[in-house]
């Protein structure tokens, strides 16, 4: 039998790691098609930019809660439905008549990718022996950098082939081809919490809670950070996620065991790890206006030049992976962001060179690369075999929220070092250099709570 077999879990790897890729890659293309979808509904950007923001606060708002779910009815099935919802709002956003069903589709879609990434390290992490659970999340690493990385390139040759509608109809025969994979090779859940009713109060007020906050950092910069809309939209959010979070405490059958933000392994890696994809995101962010407006590069030579950052995250992964079943995760987690930091760093100085800078970039990747798969394993590593979902589910979820900090902070860094002549060679050097230094410090704080980290004692191999 196949389950059987020594490859019977690097089978799991690569049928998970197909969904990690699918992800990435659906995030940076749909980002690339804002252009055309503008001229196909002759809408402004504004409006089409609410095709990314649907799908980020479905995913972002609903993945602990999925995670919580999967912890009592099985893993596999919700990873199986997570393929069926994605493919057929896949399909749903191909066909939509206008941008109004395209956004309502897109929920659709963000629904069935939380139900794919609530669930995807729990998988690995259940299915993997302990003494190969950093390889086997390096691999993932590396398909979701590659990803993130080919988005850009896959997107602009398939609206080049025949339009927008091809970023979203691609996802179907490669989903259903991924859902056959899942359901041969993905093994049934074990180790799962107890039936208990479900928290709907505490998803009632997280799910709010979360969306106010995610709209407020991404709409702060085009409304003013004291606005009254993103002054109400923060005040909203900090009230509603207290209440949850007095909610959980106090619940028999909470939706999130806050107790587990207590374990320095988890607690440490959840906060390194929302930092980590802040540096990453803030960095795809502010680069491009630094090699397009300030070394006047064209989209595309930028977008080439870009791809340095992912390739070192896509490159690095495996190999920490690999390396963190033998070191433990906090020498590679504390050096790997301490790499990153320094290399963004020199990326403030040698802004004006692209000789100097561009292999910063890299090696900026290559210390990010170097820090997740471990830092994944020793979240997984901390937590009972029975709460893997939900785990998954906030490390997962701190990828949503790194992403928009990352995009707002690094925005605001720019705008404010760049001043009132943006468009000038210049300003943007000097907007970039900003941001990189604020990047540069988060990566240096990462490392900082990662050297906290304590090595877990939870056995992972079921």
């Amino acid at each position: 039998m196949v389950r059987n077999s020594p490859f019977a879990p690097w089978l799991v790897v690569g049928a998970v790691s197909v969904g990690a890729f699918m992800g990435q890659l659906d995030a940076s293309i749909v980002t690339l098609a804002f252009p055309t979808l503008r001229q196909a509904f002759h809408a402004s950007l504004g409006s089409v930019q609410w095709v990314a923001q649907a799908y980020l606060l479905v995913l972002v708002g609903t993945l602990a809660a999925v995670g919580r779910f999967a912890d009592m009815a099985g893993r596999k099935l919700l990873y199986i439905y997570g393929f069926v919802v994605f493919v057929a709002g896949s399909a749903l956003c191909g066909a939509a008549p206008n941008l109004q069903l395209l956004i309502v589709f897109r929920v659709i879609q963000g629904f069935g990718a939380a139900m794919l990434q609530a669930n995807s390290v729990a998988i690995i992490a259940s299915a993997t022996p302990k003494h190969q659970l950093g390889r086997a999340l390096g691999v993932q690493g590396a398909a979701q950098a590659l990803g993130l990385a080919l988005g850009p390139a896959i997107g602009g040759l398939l609206i080049a082939l025949a339009g927008w509608r091809l970023v979203f109809l691609v996802n179907v025969p490669v989903g259903l081809a991924a859902t056959l994979l899942a359901w041969l090779f993905v093994p049934r859940s074990r180790d799962l919490a107890s039936r208990a009713r479900f928290d709907w109060v505490g998803l009632g007020l997280f799910v709010p809670g979360i969306c106010a906050l995610l709209l407020s950092i991404s709409f702060g910069d085009r409304y003013g950070w004291s606005s009254g809309i993103i002054v109400s939209g923060f005040l909203a959010a900090m009230v509603l996620l207290a209440g949850f979070g007095a909610r959980e405490r106090h619940t028999q059958s909470p939706m999130l065991d806050l107790s587990l933000l207590r374990k320095p392994a988890f607690g440490a890696g959840i906060a390194s790890g929302l930092l980590s994809y802040l540096v990453l995101f803030g960095t795809l962010t502010v680069a491009p206006f630094l090699l397009e407006v300030g070394h006047r590069q064209t989209t595309g030579h930028a977008g080439i030049e870009l791809f340095l950052l992912p390739l070192g995250v896509g490159v690095a992964a495996p190999l920490a992976g690999r390396l963190s079943d033998e070191v433990g995760a906090r020498p590679l987690t504390v050096a790997g962001m301490l790499v990153a930091s320094a290399a963004l760093a020199g990326t403030a100085l040698s802004y004006g060179s692209l000789a100097l800078m561009l292999p910063l970039f890299a090696i900026a990747g290559l210390g990010i690369g170097s820090f997740t798969p471990p830092n994944n394993a020793a979240i997984m590593g901390a937590v009972p075999k029975d709460q893997r979902g939900v785990a998954s589910g906030v490390l997962n979820m701190t990828r949503g929220l790194g992403t928009s900090l990352g995009l707002a902070l690094a925005s605001l860094a720019y705008t404010a070092g760049a001043g009132s002549g943006a468009a000038s060679e210049a300003a943007a050097r000097d907007g970039y250099r900003n941001a990189a230094w604020l990047l540069a410090g988060a990566a240096l704080l990462a490392a900082m709570i990662a050297a906290v980290r304590k090595r877990p004692r939870v056995e992972l191999s079921g």
